[in-house]
């Protein structure tokens, strides 16, 4: 051996101060081999085992070649090359020698690696032993290594099983973790059978493969003499181990499975705090019998199921719930609007699968409120769990009791933003709130945070509808913004209004515009009819996915009745075409006159003139005057003058020549009503005629 101080490099703690003695006592040798020289240098009872003279050995471990077969050598060298890579400090092998008279004979070896402060390795210091009687021969050394193998892959499965089971959140998908690939038909099982303990009796939820249902099994007592039932009567497995004590044991389930050649079968009570809440069985067809080892690792995965189970059954149990108190939060109806046809739609987000289904703070109402006007309300509580539930049902009430109360759109929005912040959460809520005069098709919408409504014309276009919006409800109160702007359009007959949440739009991958403008084509292409084309577009929300709820309205405004003489009529009357203001006084004449107001048309006339004046000589700009006859509790005639000024008109003071400053009196003095509406970038000046007489309009 080389002297052990010639080397910088440290030796094992434990290597005794005298090692050859009691390695010769264990008949073990030694070596020391120099990975720089490649030099090994062996003692005389290492010789002994590798059978080899001191002088047929000259320190190179090729010589040992004609020793160690090729084979054990290629397994040995590997064994040793690992060792060095990964860092290890020591390694061991077994393998075999060919001695002298041509008998194999098997060795252990056992070496520590040096390595210098650079991590390099410099030096092998190891012993070597003859392992016959450790390891008869080379059979049982196969059979060592067969059991190792198989008991690898078992535990591999349960690890796999294990961690599928961690991600399942539904008793369907405990099973399907089970019956995947990577579950239980890994073991060798030809099928799997669960049931779940109700009542003092088992209902199966997984039957096995197709055509091994056994009529009068789906419910069975506990105490019935099935393998299942007797597994969790009595809290312990039930294996068994061949056809024939299948076939005495349990002769009725027996006859019921004849034809799936089945050769074995374990049933495993799934226990949880010492109670049983199912069983499950597994059923082989090509082995007999389940050794000690095989029959704990099924013991052990059974509890590990049944733990998967019992929180798959509370996580149902709490969407149950969480799904009821969601719809009793919704509304159960939705009311009959004269004047429009409407189509509301919920869907829940998907989770685990297509069947699974998650809680989510979507909602939608529809309000009516006097004069025939309704209120439109979709929103977004933020959160997906029986709290954001809650809130949602809160704030829907609250919307709807302020809507109803009469207040503008904008207090609506406003009170209910400070509701939501006064409220005992943490969290906001967006909103959409559209108020429609369905008479007119004047529509008036606020926004808090909320994507934006769109419009799908006669004509089947569609776009999207630009409204200010404020901040989130609840936010906007925190941050002292309760001024939320009023968008304001027309809706015509046969116009279709859409209102939904982000479920709807939003995809993985894509921005909220390219989400709108798919939407969009989506509308645009779908059916004319609003119940029809709102089942249309959940279905491409199924279709997608997705882990977020939707909620959705439409509201299409009906076309005017045809047997009407008129309903509304338009003139746009440009600056400084004389020929375009007389042909709109014409129009009023006559309209009015048509619809039987002719008691008035002076006065809806000269009130008409003075608007349009009005805003051709304060704006710049054409004038868009609009008459329309209103039916409801009483008949009205209403005018209306756009244009493109956001300036608010004024009372004056007539001048000295008595021309101007008399247009506001006018209109005050001769309309039973008058007002002034946001559109857009402008404004509309607005009046209204009662009108007594009866006749047709």
């Amino acid at each position: 051996m080389a002297d052990r101080g010639a080397s910088a490099l440290s030796l094992p703690d434990d290597w005794p101060d005298h090692p050859d003695p009691i390695l010769a006592l264990n008949r073990m040798g030694s070596f020391d081999w120099d990975l720089d020289t490649g030099a090994m240098q062996m003692d005389a009872q290492a010789h002994e085992i590798f059978d080899v003279r001191p002088d047929e050995y000259d320190d190179r471990p090729e010589t040992l070649g004609k020793r160690v077969p090729p084979g054990e050598a290629r397994r040995l060298d590997t064994a040793v090359s690992q060792a060095l890579k990964d860092g290890s400090e020591n390694y061991g092998a077994y393998f075999r020698v060919r001695c002298r008279d041509g008998s194999l004979r098997w060795t252990h070896t056992q070496g520590y690696i040096r390595r210098d402060e650079t991590g390099r390795p410099r030096r092998i210091i190891g012993i070597v032993r003859d392992a016959t009687q450790e390891l008869s021969d080379s059979e049982a050394r196969r059979e060592q290594t067969v059991r190792e193998d198989a008991r690898r892959r078992q535990t591999n499965v349960v690890q796999l099983t294990t961690a599928a089971l961690a991600h399942a959140r539904t008793v369907r998908d405990v099973i399907d973790a089970l019956k995947d690939t990577h579950g239980l038909t890994h073991l060798g099982a030809t099928s799997l059978v669960m049931g779940l303990v109700e009542a003092g009796r088992i209902r199966l939820i997984a039957e096995g493969p197709e055509g091994s249902f056994v009529p009068g099994t789906e419910i069975t007592r506990i105490d019935e003499p099935y393998p299942m039932s007797e597994a969790v009567r009595t809290l312990s497995p039930r294996f068994i181990e061949s056809p024939e004590e299948f076939a005495e044991h349990y002769p009725q389930l027996w006859q019921g499975i004849l034809g799936l050649n089945i050769t074995s079968a374990a049933y495993l009570p799934l226990i949880v705090q010492a109670r049983p809440i199912g069983g499950m069985g597994l059923l082989y067809s090509d082995r007999r019998g389940f050794s000690a080892e095989e029959r704990n690792i099924l013991v052990a995965l059974g509890s590990s199921i049944a733990q998967s189970l019992q929180r798959a059954m509370f996580y149902e149990q709490e969407m149950d719930l969480a799904q009821g108190l969601q719809q009793a939060m919704l509304p159960r109806t939705i009311p009959s609007v004269p004047g429009a046809d409407v189509a509301v739609r919920y869907r829940a987000a998907a989770i685990g699968g297509p069947v699974g289904r998650d809680i989510g703070g979507d909602w939608y109402d529809l309000i009516p409120l006097p004069g025939g006007r309704v209120g439109a309300v979709i929103g977004d509580v933020q959160g997906h769990d029986t709290h954001a539930a809650a809130v949602m049902g809160q704030l829907r009430i609250v919307l709807r009791a302020y809507a109803a109360e009469g207040h503008p759109p904008a207090t609506v929005m406003a009170r209910a933003s400070v509701f939501l912040h006064e409220l005992d959460t943490d969290r906001s809520a967006t909103c959409l709130y559209a108020e429609a005069d369905l008479s007119t098709g004047v529509l008036q919408m606020v926004r808090a945070g909320h994507i934006e409504p769109l419009v799908r014309r006669t004509d089947g276009s569609c776009r999207r509808v630009h409204v200010p919006g404020g901040l989130p409800l609840g936010l906007s109160a925190e941050f002292g913004q309760l001024d939320y702007p009023v968008g304001t359009m027309e809706l015509d007959p046969g116009d279709t209004l859409l209102l939904c949440t982000d479920g709807l739009v939003e995809q993985p991958g894509a921005d909220l515009d390219d989400g709108m403008e798919a939407l969009s084509t989506l509308i645009a292409g779908g059916p004319g009819d609003v119940r029809e084309l709102a089942d249309r577009l959940i279905d491409v929300a199924e279709e997608r996915g997705g882990d977020d709820d939707v909620a959705l309205l439409l509201l299409r405004r009906r076309a005017l009745d045809s047997s009407r003489p008129g309903g509304r009529l338009q003139q746009h009357v440009a600056p400084g075409d004389p020929e375009a203001l007389s042909q709109a006084r014409r129009m009023i004449r006559t309209a009015v006159g048509a619809w039987g107001a002719g008691d008035r048309v002076d006065e809806v006339e000269l009130v008409a003139d003075e608007m349009i004046t009005n805003a051709l000589m304060h704006t710049e700009g054409a004038a868009v005057v609009t008459l329309r006859a209103l039916t409801g509790s009483e008949r009205l005639l209403r005018v209306e003058v756009e244009d493109s000024s956001s300036a608010l008109p004024r009372r004056r003071e007539a001048g000295e020549s008595g021309v101007s400053g008399r247009g506001l009196l006018l209109v005050e003095m001769l309309a039973d009503v008058w007002g002034v509406e946001a559109r857009g970038g402008g404004k509309c000046v607005w009046c209204e005629f009662v009108v007594k007489e009866p006749g047709p309009v």
